[in-house]
C-alpha cells in the first residue's frame, strides 16, 4: 500500500528536497505552494520523471480557514488518509526588535506556528493511525539571532507543539519531531549567501562541520523520521544545523 505526505512549501528549497525524497522513497507526495506555480510544477515533474508521483496545491498559509481549505483540496485528489505530514512552509522577517511591526509579528506567527496548528486539528481524521508528523523548525529556537528577533520564538513555539502534539497523538502510534536546520544553501539565501563568498565562509565557520548545509541534508533526516525506522522517536528536536552554536 503507498503511502502519502502532505509537504507544505513543497515547491522550493528544503520542501522541494524533502518532496523528492519522499516520492524517492515510493511515497505519493501531496506538495504546496503559495505562489510560485512553474515551481511546484518543476518539482511534480522532476518527481514524475523519475518514476515517482505527485500533486502540486496552492495554499496560501497564514489566514484563517487556510488549514480546512488545503485539506479539502487534498480530499479532492482521492488518494485516502496521509501518512506523512510534513509542515514546513515558513515565513521569517530579518527585522531588528525597534524594527518589527505588530503586522510583521502577527504575520510570522500565523504562518509559522498557527497554519502548522490548525494543520493537525484539521487532519486529525485524515492521518492515519501509525503515521508521521514532522515540524521543520530552525537552529534559531536555541541560538540568539536579535536580528531575526520575531522569527526565532515562532520556532521555539513549534517545538514546544511538537512536544505537547506527541504526547496526544502517542496513543494512536502517531509520531511527531521536529527538525531543526541551520544556514542552508536554498533559493531564499542566496542573495547574500550564495553569491557572496565571504558570506559563504563566515556562515560554513559557524558549523562544527565547517560547510553551509544543503536541502538533502534536511530532507535525509526528514525521510528516516517519515520512515519505518523512525518509529520509535516521538517528541524530540533533531539538530540540523551541523553544530551549529556548540
Amino acid at each position: 500500500m503507498s503511502r502519502n505526505a502532505l509537504v507544505t512549501g513543497g515547491s522550493r528549497g528544503i520542501g522541494r528536497a524533502v518532496a523528492e525524497r519522499l516520492a524517492a522513497d515510493g511515497v505519493t507526495v501531496v506538495l504546496t505552494y503559495a505562489e510560485n506555480e512553474a515551481a511546484a510544477r518543476d518539482t511534480v515533474e522532476t518527481i514524475t520523471a523519475r518514476g515517482g508521483r505527485a500533486h502540486a496545491l496552492r495554499a496560501e498559509l497564514g489566514r484563517h480557514g487556510d488549514a480546512a481549505a488545503l485539506w479539502e483540496a487534498y480530499d479532492a485528489l482521492g488518494l485516502g488518509p496521509a501518512d506523512i505530514l510534513v509542515n514546513n512552509a515558513g515565513i521569517g522577517r530579518s527585522l531588528p526588535l525597534g524594527q518589527v511591526t505588530e503586522d510583521d509579528f502577527d504575520q510570522v506567527f500565523a504562518v509559522n506556528v498557527r497554519a502548522p496548528f490548525f494543520l493537525v486539528q484539521e487532519g486529525l481524521e485524515r492521518l492515519r493511525d501509525g503515521g508521521r508528523i514532522i515540524n521543520v523548525s530552525s537552529g534559531a529556537a536555541r541560538i540568539a539571532m536579535p536580528e531575526s528577533i520575531a522569527y526565532g520564538p515562532t520556532k521555539g513555539a513549534l517545538d514546544n507543539l511538537t512536544l505537547n502534539l506527541a504526547k496526544v497523538l502517542g496513543p494512536r502510534g502517531i509520531t511527531v519531531n521536529s527538525v531543526a536546520p541551520g544556514i542552508v544553501d536554498t533559493d531564499v539565501n542566496a542573495g547574500w549567501l550564495r553569491d557572496n563568498p565571504q558570506a559563504q565562509e563566515h556562515a560554513a565557520s559557524l558549523a562544527a562541520l565547517g560547510r553551509v548545509g544543503r536541502p538533502e541534508d534536511i530532507a535525509d533526516i526528514v525521510g528516516f523520521l517519515a520512515s519505518d525506522a523512525g518509529r520509535w522517536v516521538t517528541g524530540r528536536v533533531v539538530d540540523a544545523t551541523g553544530g551549529a552554536g556548540l
